[in-house]
């Protein structure tokens, strides 16, 4: 069995900067982190690898060579391999163009049978990647995962947690899911594995080595979305300070609430 675990490096804080011509977040390597959600799907990922039989994971990910560190930290904590699709056609990519090319990177890795994500990213928050890749490949695909319940021989059986309800929902391979936090406990790094797998070859993929090569499919020219404007938000440490008897703080606040547009 072939799992396919899609990762992302993300800002680690909040203190980030942003290209003020292009309007996307500057990722040069310093300052980011493994998506937490992805540390889930790799979690989720090696559950299935071990109900299985002969089971392999391979951590892709998209972004510049520097992404390569969270590919290590994936095969540190028990990818067997890892690919990097990395060019500078790809940058400035919205998730549709993201989406689309983590989609031509699995099909260029060849036969698979399960595709897993992290639920979103803390970058984006959009939840909307995982899904678009199983469009673009047409294959079935569930969200919201919280805990794998069995492994078939052609099939997955998942618990998929919703805002009011829970489903469990048997999906045929291939197919795609994304995973929420749920019962999964993501497991360290092994100190072991990085010794053993210290000198792991990371393969990477370009451009051309994808079976669509066209230029205009990927980055900010197949972006549908631009943005117009983006910027840190401003920090204030303003203060009203409210004295009285409860009835009047209570109407002050809400007169405060009113002229701020707040209710």
């Amino acid at each position: 069995m072939k799992i396919i675990t899609c990762i992302k490096q993300v800002p680690a804080s909040t203190s980030v900067d942003i290209d003020p011509e292009t309007g996307v977040l500057i990722r040069d390597g310093n300052n980011v982190k493994l998506n937490p959600y992805d540390l889930y799907a790799l979690e989720a990922s090696f559950q299935i690898r071990d109900l299985s039989v002969s089971g392999k994971v391979e951590a892709v990910s998209m972004g510049p060579s520097s992404a390569t560190r969270a590919l290590e930290e994936a095969i540190a904590m028990g990818a067997d391999e890892a690919t990097l699709v990395s060019d500078r056609h790809f940058a400035g990519a919205d998730v549709l163009a993201t989406a689309y090319t983590l989609s031509q990177l699995i099909l260029h890795l060849g036969k698979y049978d399960i595709v897993v994500c992290g639920k979103q990213t803390t970058d984006g928050d959009t939840a909307q990647v995982g899904p678009e890749i199983a469009e673009f490949l047409a294959i079935p695909h569930v969200p919201y995962v919280s805990e794998i319940i069995a492994i078939g021989t052609d099939s997955l059986k998942v618990m998929s947690s919703f805002d009011d309800h829970d489903e469990i929902v048997e999906v045929a391979f291939p197919c795609l899911i994304t995973i929420d936090k749920g019962h999964l406990v993501p497991r360290l790094p092994s100190y072991k594995r990085k010794l053993a797998y210290g000198n792991h070859p990371i393969k990477i993929v370009t451009l051309r080595d994808l079976a669509d090569s066209e230029v205009s499919h990927y980055g900010l020219n197949g972006s549908p979305t631009q943005v117009e404007a983006i910027f840190p938000p401003e920090k204030r440490t303003d203060s009203i300070l409210i004295r009285g008897k409860a009835k009047e703080v209570a109407e002050a606040l809400k007169k405060i609430l009113q002229t701020n547009k707040y209710i």
